[in-house]
């Protein structure tokens, strides 16, 4: 403020008028310290405006770390956040690995109240709020609760991908899940059973492991199940980055995908069309999600009665990393109308 104050010709408590909008300031002189304020970028302290009026006009996105998921989630919450008032602060609490216990906690105790006015929190586990401080939390561990919640259809899509690999003469389809501990991850591995059991097609359990959403935990658990002496024809990936780590596994051990492996995955981050060949998977409408979780967070703070769960619907992508059952070499003819339907 002394450099405003020194650069505009006027005292410090011209400048403190003139900020916090209070009477006795002529309009000329008011034009002129804004002009400075805006050549100088000069900004309020977050912790100093919260401390006068209790608010900051901010609202946080806390996620665990930036990764693909929540770096589309944090796109359709900014664009939703122009018009409201309130800026944005994109806040990563975990430990870079995702999966660190209690960063939830640590970052609103950090947060709240200070530097931001709510929080939309992505993945959490159990979070406790203060009184009078809103929290939406998106896709949270263990599904919709007391807590005002954002996430999509996970097990209508993930019997939406099951059903295509079927239609395509797959038999022996493998599930590489995510996370345990995440209620979108066991959502997604009961919609994969349901639709099996539904289409009379047994699951053979060795088929079904646990990749963790990442590239690097995914990738032991496909190359094991590309190494059976029956492996799998078509595999459904927890999420995008499972898929694209199959399919790098599978390249790396000879076979081509779709020809000799099938592989779909769930999200449509925009990495998913961009590998080779594009994956086929289940949209989830990330950045719609980020935008709803966004609004509702607004609105839970301007005391606005409405929904506070929110699920939205998941669609079938279809690109070129999937194709129609083809029996291996020397496959006797009857076993492979067995094996494809």
């Amino acid at each position: 403020m002394s450099d405003v104050a020194r650069t505009a010709g006027v005292s410090v408590a011209t400048v403190s008028k003139v900020v916090n909008g209070r009477y006795g300031v002529a309009e000329a002189t008011v034009e002129r310290v804004q002009q400075v304020i805006r050549q100088l970028g000069y900004e309020a302290s977050l912790g100093a405006q919260s401390l006068r009026s209790h608010r900051t006009n901010v609202l946080g996105i806390l996620v665990a770390e930036f990764e693909p998921f929540s770096t589309e989630l944090l796109k359709g919450a900014s664009r939703e956040v122009a018009g409201t008032g309130y800026q944005l602060l994109a806040y990563s609490g975990g430990d870079g690995g995702g999966a660190a216990i209690g960063w939830e906690r640590r970052s609103l105790a950090r947060l709240s109240g200070t530097l931001i006015d709510g929080a939309v929190i992505v993945t959490p586990t159990v979070v406790e709020t203060k009184p009078g401080f809103h929290v939406v939390a998106v896709d949270p561990h263990t599904g919709p609760s007391g807590l005002p919640t954002v996430d999509s259809d996970n097990f209508a899509g993930a019997v939406l991908a099951t059903e295509y690999l079927l239609s395509l003469g797959h038999r022996r389809i493998g599930h590489i899940s995510g996370r345990p501990d995440l209620e979108s991850a066991r959502l997604r591995e009961a919609g994969f059973r349901k639709a099996m059991a539904d289409a009379g097609v047994p699951v053979d359990e060795r088929l079904v492991r646990v990749g963790g959403f990442r590239i690097e935990s995914t990738a032991g658990t496909a190359a094991e199940l590309l190494a059976l002496p029956d492996r799998p024809t078509a595999i459904f990936a927890g999420n995008d980055l499972s898929a694209i780590s199959t399919m790098d596994v599978a390249r790396s051990m000879g076979l081509t995908v779709p020809d000799d492996l099938s592989v779909i995955g769930f999200d449509n981050i925009p990495e998913s069309a961009l590998v080779d060949p594009p994956l086929t998977t289940i949209m989830q409408p990330l950045q719609r999600m980020g935008a709803e979780a966004l609004r509702l967070l607004v609105d839970l703070i301007a005391g606005v009665e409405r929904d506070t769960h929110i699920r939205l619907p998941t669609e079938l992508v279809v690109r070129a990393s999937c194709g129609p059952y083809r029996p291996g070499p020397g496959v006797p003819l009857s076993r492979a109308a067995t094996a494809g339907g």
